[in-house]
Formats: C-alpha cells, sequence, structure tokens
C-alpha cells in the first residue's frame, strides 16, 4: 500500500473508533430504535438471557433501556415499594439503567432460566455468597467496572447505568419468552373486556391502560406515565397478574427494614391481560428448577401477544 493509502486508512481506523467512543457515551440520555446491538448467538437456538435489576422509584425515571427487554418483572421490596427485574436476550440496547442491588427472590426467579447472565449494583453483604453460590453468571459493577458508569442528570443512587456489550453476554436474537416455555398465539376465546387494571404494593402501584391503536397496554408507574429516555410511552403486549405469597426474609436494608421474600415457587390465581382482555387463569411452579406454567381455569395453555411481556408478583390477599 502506499503512502497515501496507508494515511488514508489510519483516518479511517481514528474516526470510526472516535465515533464508537462517542457512542458508548450516551449516559443516562437512553439510544435510538435504530441504535439496536443485539447479535445472534451459536448456542444453537438457546436463548441465553441478561437479567438487570432496575430501579423503580420516582428519580429513577425515565427508564433507560427497559423498553427494549423482553420480560419486565415487579417485585416488592423494602418500605413496600417495588423494584424491576427487565430480562433481555432477542434485543440488547447500548445503555440500560438505572441500576439497583439484588434481592433473595431474584435468585429463585431467575431459577427459570438457564444460567442467566445477572446484572446489578450490589447486594446485602449476606446476601453476597448466595449469589456466588447461584446458578447464575453474576456482573456486579465490581466484576465488570469498565460496563458501569454514572450519569450526571441525576443523583446517586439513582444514576448507575450499564453498557452491556462491555460484559461477557451477547443477546441470542431469541426471545426471552421461550425459555419461560411460553409462546405467541392467537387470542383465545373467552375473558372479559378491560380498559384499566392497576396492582397495588404498600408504597407503588403499576397501572396498565388498552392502547388499542398501539395494539399495547400503557405503562403508568405510581400514577404517572411510564416513560423511555427519549419520552416515548413505555408499553406491554402481554401483562401476567400472578398473586404470590410474599414474607419476611433473613435479610434487612441499611435502614433495618426487612427484605420481603416472593415466594415464586407454588400455584396461585393469575389475571392474563392481552388485546383488551383479561382472562382468569392459575398459574403453577413445582420447583425452583421448573417454568411457570400459566393455564386457563379449563386447563388450556395461556399464549402470549406480540411484545413484551410484564409479570407482576402480587401479595396475596
Amino acid at each position: 500500500m502506499s503512502a497515501a493509502g496507508v494515511s488514508k486508512a489510519v483516518a479511517a481506523l481514528f474516526i470510526a473508533l472516535l465515533l464508537a467512543g462517542i457512542a458508548g457515551c450516551t449516559g443516562g440520555g437512553g439510544s435510538s430504535p435504530s441504535s439496536r446491538s443485539s447479535s445472534p448467538s451459536d448456542t444453537g437456538g438457546a436463548a441465553d438471557v441478561l437479567a438487570v435489576k432496575i430501579d423503580n422509584v420516582a428519580p429513577a425515571r425515565p427508564h433507560t433501556g427497559l423498553e427494549r427487554a423482553d420480560v419486565v418483572y415487579v417485585e416488592q421490596v423494602e418500605a413496600g415499594l417495588s423494584r424491576i427485574l427487565a430480562v433481555y436476550s432477542s434485543d440488547l440496547p447500548p445503555v440500560i439503567g438505572p441500576v439497583r442491588s439484588a434481592r433473595e427472590t431474584d435468585l429463585e426467579l431467575l431459577r427459570q432460566f438457564d444460567r442467566p447472565t445477572l446484572a446489578f449494583s450490589g447486594a446485602q453483604s449476606r446476601l453476597l455468597p448466595v449469589i456466588d453460590r447461584a446458578p447464575l453468571d453474576a456482573v456486579p459493577p465490581s466484576k465488570a467496572p469498565g460496563a458501569y458508569f454514572r450519569g450526571p442528570d441525576r443523583p446517586a443512587p439513582h444514576n448507575l447505568y450499564l453498557r452491556p456489550e462491555r460484559i461477557p453476554f451477547t443477546a441470542s436474537g431469541v426471545d426471552a419468552v421461550a425459555e419461560l416455555g411460553l409462546k405467541v398465539g392467537a387470542l383465545p376465546p373467552g375473558g372479559e373486556p378491560e380498559d384499566s387494571r392497576t396492582v397495588r404494593y404498600p408504597s407503588a402501584s403499576v397501572t396498565f391502560t388498552w392502547s388499542a391503536g398501539n395494539e399495547r397496554w400503557l405503562v403508568s408507574l405510581d400514577g404517572s406515565p411510564a416513560r423511555t429516555a427519549e419520552g416515548g410511552r413505555v408499553g406491554a403486549g402481554t401483562v401476567v397478574v400472578q398473586d404470590v405469597d410474599v414474607r419476611e426474609s433473613d435479610f434487612r436494608d441499611r435502614s433495618g427494614n426487612n427484605t420481603p421474600f416472593t415466594e415464586t415457587v407454588g400455584s396461585g390465581d393469575a389475571v392474563v391481560l392481552r388485546d383488551g382482555r383479561a382472562y382468569d387463569a392459575r398459574w403453577a411452579r413445582s420447583s425452583a428448577d421448573a417454568d411457570t406454567v400459566f393455564s386457563t381455569p379449563d386447563g388450556r395453555r395461556v399464549d402470549l401477544a406480540e411484545g413484551p411481556l410484564w409479570i407482576l408478583y402480587a401479595p396475596r390477599g
């Protein structure tokens, strides 16, 4: 190659690296739909998943990258608040957050997936050894410091974000619901028309309002519309409200509040929202290693609508 050709190649490489650096420093501002970075896996179609623990109090909103999760779990934490566990596989946004600490509930919940990767900000000191023994790949900031950064637009602890491309995980391109034994299917018969459904926790609430125009259940958190970092509405294709037992655990937060444990093994009632209708259902999970099976009262399998699946663990009674 001539000297001029070498110079041009070096200049092109420099520009590419500069643009990559700019893209990686988007901070808490989020990403546009055109910047999707999912890539196929060589695992033969198995849906390797990334689970990210996400803050869900008002100072942590709007969330970044939540709208691109395949599955979104909502669970109760200390002081009656709620927290989110978002699961990614078909699509991996460049930035996700704000990232917060893990809970004991997450470990049993995630046994439904085949050795998932768990991204979280940390955990109560007595819980850390339990996480290390769990059948998952834990990636907190201490193990991947280059993958996390603090955004300048809000105070700590609500400003920690993850760049998933910097951790040892590759999105498979397969929807994570496949690992749960669920699939998209036709609208089942029956059900009742439903415009809105609210799930309440002692100090938090999540509301889903059907939008026929968007073919989505639009999400509101604590009475305010949930929005993406770019300002759009967060929506779900299917919502499952799963009645569960919530009890005290052996762990407490820094303020001495007991950390509740949500029992995701067992059985109980559920409501499935899809296509503007509500369906009574039952859920059953025989062991921590088993999938959760959702069925109608007459034993038919519950299929999903296209779009993200939200599962809310609603305290019984």
